[in-house]
């Protein structure tokens, strides 16, 4: 604290006080962070949206790469997982190096591992705990259940339970099934308390459980929640131009939400020393090249179109596993980044517009993971580009980008634009790419989203596209039989991408844009609609 009014201070001792309280700012601002060990739940990625939702920033990690725990580390959630804690193989860490050394929560799976490794035991239900459960507990004075209604709807999704707790830990909460739905450290046990709960909090059914998270985060972990998009800015500012200093970037612009977002960061940071373009890899929708540059006019970003789409239609010919065009795809861009490397020699840096659920998707809990699908933000470059790569959003969920976005005015047309795969059009014509093909789905798709525009339907939904099958099917134009392809329509809700529902479009809109596909794009004589959620399918259709 000050013991004198500024005034009385020297230029040079203000200066350094400056200095020394945006150190402390930063200092106070990274270490407010969560670790989320992820023991393979699907729920994993709602547990740390919820953290994120109290401006709280947090990171999930798989279980087996434990992070060394440093001050900025406020406290450890523990996941659930498909996994029983009675099975050999079971997912196991060493807990002496988390409980105690910072609070704890180990949420369902976390909590029977808490359990059976402190010498409790566990059990397998007679019946399967699944849904809606009221849970009572019985620590109204305890901080983690402060201002929670004594008895509380919450969401259970187990086959084993806790039969007996271990020495050092005394019980919180009960339901009419399970007598330790909730328990705790005696606070003589550890340093810091360990909290452990047998029903999901995360989840929207635990009605109660956002603020049961909210009270573990902020006041048992002593998070202060100023983890906002104009604190993300500054910092990433920061650290973008210390990390950069004055070497150059070359990044792609995709016209897109992530990429545009990413770049304007760096621009913010870096200004001129950033060199932008956008590729026209052929598989781009309706006219979006030309409209793409057009966007970027006022944004004063340094950028050049390339036209390549001969190149990548070529690379593609004949080819219909949906990997191998991803791999393609990706190597197309791969070979044109090496070419404006060379182009841009004093370039030292590729930016990429990588967000959270790119890096998630990649992660496998289990070890060496079975490939959903390849992305084009993650796995890094061939050595012989000789880039380093910087990704300014790569710990950001859709919607934070979007807020982030919305920060650094980023005009609304881009930030409302809908997610665009990076292969594009390419994993939505099923099998072989033609031009032809391409431009079948280009007029389609750009019927279905100005459609969408018109009827006020745009942003209501999170995602649409159209998908071009291939087969073909009867139809009848006039008084002529037809055999041509059809067009299926996928339309989803969703925040981040990790899960999404199929969007209730109206059936009235619905036959609409199926009669204008039908009558407007020769070569379509049929138009279906996906109603498939993530998961089990995924948005896009390859």
């Amino acid at each position: 604290m000050l013991s004198l009014p500024l005034r009385f201070y020297t230029n040079s001792e203000i200066y350094f006080l400056h200095i020394s309280l945006i150190q402390c700012r930063q200092t106070l601002f990274f270490m407010q962070k969560i670790l989320i060990l992820d023991f393979g739940s699907q729920f994993t990625q709602l547990i740390a949206r919820r953290v994120r939702e109290m401006n709280v920033y947090c990171e999930i990690v798989p279980y087996h790469k434990i992070p060394e725990l440093t001050p900025d580390i406020q406290g450890v959630i523990l996941s659930g997982s498909p996994f029983s804690v009675r099975q050999p193989d079971a997912l196991r860490i060493d807990l002496d190096k988390i409980a105690g050394h910072k609070p704890m929560l180990g949420i369902c799976y976390g909590a029977q591992m808490t359990a059976d490794y402190y010498g409790g035991e566990v059990g397998q239900s007679e019946k399967r705990e699944y849904g809606k459960v009221m849970l009572q507990h019985h620590a109204p004075g305890d901080p983690f259940f402060a201002g929670i209604s004594k008895r509380s709807q919450v969401w259970m999704s187990h086959s084993d339970t806790i039969t007996r707790l271990p020495e050092g830990f005394e019980v919180l909460g009960n339901s009419d099934t399970i007598p330790y739905a909730a328990f705790r450290s005696k606070p003589d046990r550890f340093q810091h308390p360990v909290y452990c709960i047998q029903f999901h909090p995360e989840v929207y059914h635990s009605l109660e459980g956002f603020e049961i998270l909210k009270n573990f985060v902020h006041d048992i972990c002593g998070c202060a929640g100023d983890w906002t998009p104009a604190h993300f800015v500054e910092e990433t500012v920061d650290r973008l131009r210390q990390q950069i200093g004055n070497e150059k970037v070359i990044m792609a612009l995709s016209g897109g939400v992530d990429s545009t977002v990413a770049a304007t960061l760096l621009h913010r940071a870096i200004g001129k020393q950033l060199f932008c373009f956008f590729v026209d890899n052929g598989l781009l929708r309706k006219n979006e090249f030309e409209q793409v540059l057009d966007s970027y006019k006022d944004m004063g970003l340094n950028i050049e179109g390339v036209d390549a789409k001969h190149r990548f239609w070529d690379a593609l010919a004949g080819e219909s596993d949906p990997e191998k065009k991803r791999k393609i795809i990706g190597k197309g861009f791969i070979d044109i980044f090496e070419e404006e490397s060379l182009a841009h020699p004093e370039a030292a840096w590729l930016g990429q517009g990588t967000i959270y659920p790119d890096v998630i998707e990649s992660i496998s809990v289990h070890g060496p993971s079975v490939t959903i699908k390849s992305h084009h933000n993650v796995g890094g470059l061939p050595e012989k580009l000789k880039l380093k790569i910087v990704e300014p959003l790569r710990m950001l969920f859709k919607d934070e980008v979007r807020r982030v976005g919305k920060e650094l005015e980023v005009p609304a047309n881009i930030l409302n634009r809908h997610p665009f795969p990076g292969p594009g059009l390419g994993i939505r014509i099923l099998g072989d790419i033609t031009p032809e093909k391409v431009t079948l789905l280009q007029e389609a798709d750009a019927i279905f989203i100005q459609k969408l525009r018109e009827h006020g339907l745009y942003e209501e939904v999170w995602q649409a596209g159209a998908i071009l099958l291939p087969i073909h099917s009867v139809g009848v134009m006039g008084d002529e039989r037809t055999y041509e392809k059809t067009i299926a329509l996928r339309a989803v809700s969703s925040t981040d991408g990790m899960t999404a529902e199929w969007s209730r479009l109206p059936y009235d809109f619905l036959a609409e844009v199926s009669s204008e596909i039908i009558n407007n794009v020769k070569g379509i004589n049929r138009v279906v609609f996906d109603i498939s959620t993530k998961p089990p399918a995924t948005i896009e259709w390859e």
